[in-house]
């Protein structure tokens, strides 16, 4: 069985972590952090072989580090990171031959989402991505939407402009930030869990891709997933649909 340790179990996220790995029997929780423990002497002690991480973007890296520089392979949800943050990870992880799975969204559905939008825009380039996150959460756009307009970048090279910039009012962008020459809008309400729109217009028609998460309890399939993936591999692997 897989010892794996739960980074942020307090946490929402870490608190459904904790109930899957426990009922799954091809998974030993071998222990638990929050803010504060000393995360690097529960993985030498319980010998895990997988931390999965759910806690802030403030503490990111520091936590990555932790993980493999004391022998584990990092299953990452929390979300914040950069392209350079990326880099460094990637380097940092080969050079100590472990791996880590940074994923902005461990939904299958999503996931999904990500890879119908991508084909879709290839055939539609004008595209807009609306998401939705609850009103805590700790950064904006979503490492979901930031992925979602990566991958349609990729597969199209370039999607069409706006065909007009509207004047903007206000200071602020009401428009949305832009990743190449998609927009991409964040919403912050109650009510919300993570749900995100992928909108692409064309003459006369617009085709609409959306994903709801209902519970967090939705994740849990992609983290336990990942969990068993990420054994033998080694730098980072961006993205769950890699372990697809």
């Amino acid at each position: 069985m897989l010892k794996i340790i739960i980074n942020g179990a307090q946490g929402k996220m870490g608190q459904a972590s904790v109930a899957a790995v426990s009922a799954d029997t091809e998974l030993q929780l071998a222990g638990q952090a929050d803010a504060g423990a000393d995360l690097g002497k529960i993985i030498r002690e319980t010998q895990a072989e997988v931390v999965i991480d759910f806690t802030h973007p403030s503490v990111r890296m520091q936590n990555i580090r932790t993980i493999i520089g004391n022998g584990a392979q990092a299953v990452v949800g929390t979300t914040g990171f950069t392209e350079e943050d990326l880099k460094i990870v990637d380097a940092e992880s080969k050079k100590l031959k472990r791996g880590v799975l940074i994923a902005p969204n461990f939904g299958l559905g999503a996931v999904l989402l990500m890879q119908f939008a991508a084909q879709a825009a290839r055939y539609m380039p004008d595209v807009e991505i609306v998401e939705y996150h609850h009103d805590h959460k700790a950064d904006a756009p979503s490492g979901t939407a930031l992925l979602t307009a990566r991958l349609i970048n990729e597969a199209v090279g370039q999607t069409n402009p706006p065909a007009v910039e509207s004047e903007e009012l206000l200071a602020e962008r009401s428009q949305g930030a832009k990743v190449g020459n998609i927009r991409l809008h964040a919403v912050r309400l109650p009510g919300f869990i993570a749900t995100q729109e992928v909108i692409l217009g064309a003459q006369g028609q617009r085709l609409v891709l959306r994903h709801e998460t209902l519970n967090r309890e939705s994740f849990m399939p992609g983290v336990l997933l990942a969990c068993k993936k990420i054994i033998g591999k080694i730098g980072l692997i961006y993205g769950l649909e890699k372990l697809l």
